[in-house]
């Protein structure tokens, strides 16, 4: 119930900039798969300043992705537009590797190894986050009624990494968040899986047991 309502207050404090976008768009006829091809292009370039060491600059453009970020998937969303909410959804995944891939270039130029490979754990803990999060929707489609608890939203979503990133690079302070982003996602899929696992037991036996009545 809290986490709704801090979503709702996120939503309405967000509304006036995301509807001024929208009347942009619409006079400059963009459409929201164009808004997304900006925010990649943004976070592309902001992943190059990661590897170059050029953190503040890259939190600026980070930033300003963002709001493009935003908008691209809720202008999808209001007009209906199911392609551009996939190629949204696509193109997250790429920007945010992007990202990864640029800290993992910067700590292995500069020698330091470890966090080359916190950023590489952390990298595999968004790819995985997003891995669980479809298996469940696949579930949901194949019979199992609902998503899987714990997999429907979690703190550690995209959202949250990325703002971890910004707020690393803007502070020039990445190795402490590179911990938080390795750990964080990681342990939340864990604990998530073994949620799972329980779920799905108790799915199999109640379908059994409706199978034998039937």
């Amino acid at each position: 119930m809290r986490q709704r309502a801090q979503g709702r207050t996120g939503s309405a404090l967000a509304a006036p900039l995301l509807a001024a976008v929208e009347r942009l768009c619409s006079r400059l006829g963009l459409s929201p798969a164009v808004l997304s091809l900006l925010a990649l292009v943004l976070q592309f370039a902001a992943a190059g300043l990661l590897a170059a060491g050029r953190f503040r600059t890259a939190a600026l453009l980070l930033a300003t992705a963002a709001v493009f970020d935003g908008a691209d998937g809720w202008l999808a969303e209001r007009r209906g537009d199911l392609f551009a909410q996939f190629f949204d959804a696509s193109l997250d995944c790429y920007g945010e590797l992007g990202l990864f891939v640029g800290l993992v270039v910067y700590y292995a130029r500069v020698n330091r190894f470890l966090y080359a490979g916190l950023a590489c754990v952390a990298l595999a803990g968004s790819v995985m986050t997003g891995y669980a999060r479809a298996r469940s929707a696949s579930l949901v489609a194949h019979g199992a009624g609902e998503p899987v608890q714990g997999l429907e939203r979690g703190f550690w979503e995209r959202p949250e990494r990325l703002g971890l990133v910004l707020v690393g690079a803007a502070g020039n302070r990445m190795a402490p968040v590179l911990w938080l982003l390795a750990v964080g996602p990681n342990l939340s899929l864990v604990m998530t899986i073994l949620r799972a696992r329980g779920y799905l037991r108790r799915w199999l036996e109640r379908a059994g047991m409706a199978g034998e009545h039937g």
